[in-house]
């Protein structure tokens, strides 16, 4: 019998899925949690105050003075101000010790956090200290966006127009990530398979 050899572990990654609000993201995370136990979900550091009866296992919560030392020690790989001016932020300790481990990282970003973390010095470069990939998930069509943004919830007109202003300036981030995929209406499952193919391998699915 010929002596088993030993195979190398997978190299891990971090993979952003960006996509602007009602496109579908919220969908497919929830899913991808729910089935790879295997994948990890970071943390995020934050500076808002902790709701009742919330918990640590989607945030660290920080006071303003830890979240500046955050900065300083550059232990955030990107941060913002976001929600009224709580702080928000991406934690290396979070990330990096988890890709090293060989696991595949998933973390949603908006644009600012993509284009952020994609010039980090960790992960920039023609060899990047770590992997990166990139999933931008697009809508058919802005009436689609608006169909679902309005099904949430009633919302002003102001406050939509601010909205679709803000699509706009996040599609045009797309042709910078690694993959687009475009989330038909009544196709999540679709979208989700497509998205699952690309994060185990990415050879299965063609750019469009």
């Amino acid at each position: 019998m010929e002596a088993m050899t030993q195979t190398e572990p997978k190299p891990g990654k971090l993979v952003l899925i960006i996509g602007p609000s009602g496109v579908g993201k919220s969908v497919i995370l929830l899913r991808l949690k729910e089935r790879h136990s295997e994948l990890h979900f970071p943390r995020s550091a934050t500076t808002r105050a902790r709701r009742p009866r919330e918990g640590n296992s989607l945030y660290c919560f920080t006071t303003d003075d830890e979240f500046d030392d955050l900065i300083a020690r550059e232990k955030l790989l990107e941060w913002a101000y976001v929600h009224g001016g709580a702080r928000y932020g991406t934690l290396v300790d979070e990330i990096i010790p988890f890709v090293q481990d060989g696991k595949i990282v998933i973390r949603e970003v908006d644009v600012q956090g993509f284009d952020s973390i994609r010039h980090h010095h960790l992960f920039a470069g023609a060899n990047p200290l770590f992997a990166l990939q990139s999933i931008f998930i697009l809508p058919e069509n802005e009436e689609q966006l608006i169909k679902h943004i309005t099904k949430r919830a009633p919302i002003a007109k102001e406050e939509l127009e601010r909205r679709m202003d803000s699509m706009r300036t996040e599609l045009a981030y797309a042709n910078l990530c690694d993959r687009q995929i475009i989330n038909k209406e009544g196709k999540i499952d679709d979208t989700y398979r497509q998205v699952e193919g690309l994060i185990f391998d990415e050879t299965k699915i063609p750019k469009i």
